[in-house]
């Protein structure tokens, strides 16, 4: 009972797409600030919120399997980073013809300070075979699946979110990528990915897998339903990709949305973003 209560008092804020699984909006003022309250952040699930046995278990082409637990990631060094996390799906709401999937309106982006233990140095104690290729996530979380067709060899009855990161940056120090257990300060609540989740910066949130369970390091390219079947580009003249960096995108956070603005100046204030290098320049249309 106290879990359902914490995750009802979490959710109490947000703007709710979809109540199973649960997915949700920030309010737009959540974007105001330069971090995003913890009780404002939105949520993205593909599944319904998993229990978790408490540990990591790090595994495949390594030299040294090891499992882990949330004692053991806070023992490990603390980095704290500030990372816009976003849906792949922002902005759905406002495509014509309505793609399938989430109707995402303007707000699925939130920015929090996230606090773990970085992902590289844990590879480092598994000692990841040299001819590694891809490093994957796998998360509590399951379920049936029936909103899209799936991959040939995929169970609709009970599917389990994965997804990977090519090990030259999954292991790359300057990427910074952390197992975080905290979030804003405070730890990890149910809808956030407790006990432990990826948190890849610069990346859209697909990538930044929640209620982290296992870390494996593959030899081979992974193909998964969430990496290949799901969360791709569909190209007409090229091959699909899976979505990665985060595109340039903007919000006005100042007016609020259906703002009546007296006549006189006023200053227009708002947010951009960008996965693959500092936003220089906004430009504002008026229509």
């Amino acid at each position: 009972m106290a879990v359902v209560d914490e995750i009802d008092r979490a959710r109490a804020a947000l703007q709710m797409i979809n109540p199973a699984p649960y997915n949700a909006e920030a309010p737009p003022q959540a974007l105001v600030g330069d971090i995003t309250p913890t009780e404002l952040h939105y949520v993205r699930s593909n599944f319904a919120v998993p229990a978790h046995d408490g540990t990591l278990t790090v595994g495949g082409a390594v030299a040294n399997p090891i499992t882990l637990t949330l004692d053991d990631l806070r023992a490990m060094p603390a980095v704290e980073r500030a990372v816009t996390l976003e849906c792949a799906g922002n902005g759905r709401l406002e495509m014509r013809p309505l793609p399938t999937g989430e109707p995402w309106g303007a707000y699925a982006v939130s920015t929090a300070r996230w606090t773990g233990a970085l992902l590289h140095e844990v590879l480092e104690r598994a000692q990841p075979a040299a001819e590694a290729v891809d490093v994957r996530f796998q998360g509590a979380d399951h379920g049936a699946y029936h909103l899209h067709p799936v991959l040939p060899e995929t169970s609709r009855d009970d599917l389990t979110f994965v997804r990977a990161l090519p090990i030259a940056h999954a292991a790359d120090p300057a990427a910074e990528i952390l197992i975080a257990y905290e979030m804003n300060g405070e730890p990890l609540g149910p809808d956030h990915g407790a006990p432990f989740r990826i948190i890849a910066p610069h990346w859209y949130a697909v990538a930044s897998v929640k209620w982290l369970t296992r870390i494996d390091i593959l030899t081979e390219p992974y193909t998964g339903e969430f990496q290949t079947g799901h969360y791709i580009y569909e190209w007409a003249d090229r091959p699909h990709e899976p979505v990665s960096l985060m595109r340039v995108r903007s919000r006005i956070t100042d007016p609020p949305p259906a703002s009546i603005i007296p006549i006189g100046t006023y200053t227009v204030r708002g947010k951009a973003w960008s996965g693959t290098g500092p936003v220089t320049r906004v430009d504002i249309s008026f229509t």
